[in-house]
């Protein structure tokens, strides 16, 4: 079995977030597909399958668990079809979250997701008590993640996870937030974290702005968003709202091609 190592939403190697991609003919065993994504190691290992309609099944994997909704895995497979198999036409994915469109601008993919409004919270979730040195100016949700206005690019930068409290909200993960300084040139920032699911800390996530994007553009009044997640690696992505999809803009890059040696699919 043939898989490749993407970095997703960077121009450079050792940056963005790393995704395992693999083209499938047939679905393998569940249980095959969580061990290698346990063996990669990785926050998110896509499997790809070609439909008889046209287009793609997808579906991604974290060292623990199937997930339902990730974009930077998404893109890391469109840029494997379109740069190891010519793939020039609109990539249509079929996933738990419905249908996601990634089309080649150049040297920038941009990935159509769903637009995930914010619910709001109006009290902090009993598991973070203790996890912020400060009341944060809001709280929201979507249906798999947990949402902390915190402030400021500073805060977010600065804040320490208390990765032993964040993991009692099991598999939701916990994204923190704040609004740019005006200096790096980012609209807003985050960082992600979810070690229920198997990611400490995740270094660059498109699914998370499906609701950061319409939540800062309500706040700041505008639609158009270039946004920093401000983890160690760090990656950018060019955000735009429309009335029903957030459209998030960046690079890939390559890793590595590699070939997986299994003589079955007993696990």
């Amino acid at each position: 079995m043939k898989m490749f190592q993407v970095d997703a939403f960077t121009d450079k190697l050792f940056a963005g977030n790393p995704a395992a991609v693999l083209l499938l003919d047939a679905w393998p065993d569940d249980a095959f597909m969580l061990a290698i994504a346990q063996e990669n190691n990785l926050a998110e290992t896509a499997f790809a399958m070609p439909r008889d309609t046209g287009g793609w099944h997808l579906r991604w994997f974290t060292p623990t668990q199937e997930v339902d909704f990730c974009g930077h895995a998404t893109l890391a497979t469109a840029h494997v079809l379109a740069s190891e198999y010519d793939v020039r036409e609109t990539m249509l994915f079929e996933t738990r979250v419905g249908k996601l469109r990634v089309e080649r601008e150049g040297s920038v993919y941009c990935l159509d997701v769903p637009r995930l409004d914010p619910e709001p919270l109006n009290v902090q979730p009993t598991e973070l008590d203790g996890v912020f040195p400060k009341k944060p100016k809001a709280f929201f949700r979507n249906f798999e993640n947990l949402y902390a206005d915190i402030g400021t690019e500073e805060a977010v930068r600065a804040f320490k996870p208390d990765l032993s409290k964040i993991a009692t909200l099991g598999p939701v993960g916990l994204v923190i937030t704040g609004e740019g300084n005006g200096e790096s040139g980012a609209s807003f920032v985050s960082r992600y974290f979810a070690p229920g699911a198997g990611i400490p800390e995740d270094p660059v996530t498109g699914s998370i702005h499906a609701t950061l994007v319409p939540y800062w553009s309500k706040r700041l009044g505008q639609d158009r968003h270039h946004a920093f997640q401000a983890s160690d690696r760090g990656g950018w992505l060019d955000c735009e709202l429309t009335k029903e999809r957030v459209l998030l803009r960046g690079n890939a890059v390559t890793f590595m091609e590699a070939q997986i040696r299994v003589k079955s699919q007993a696990v």
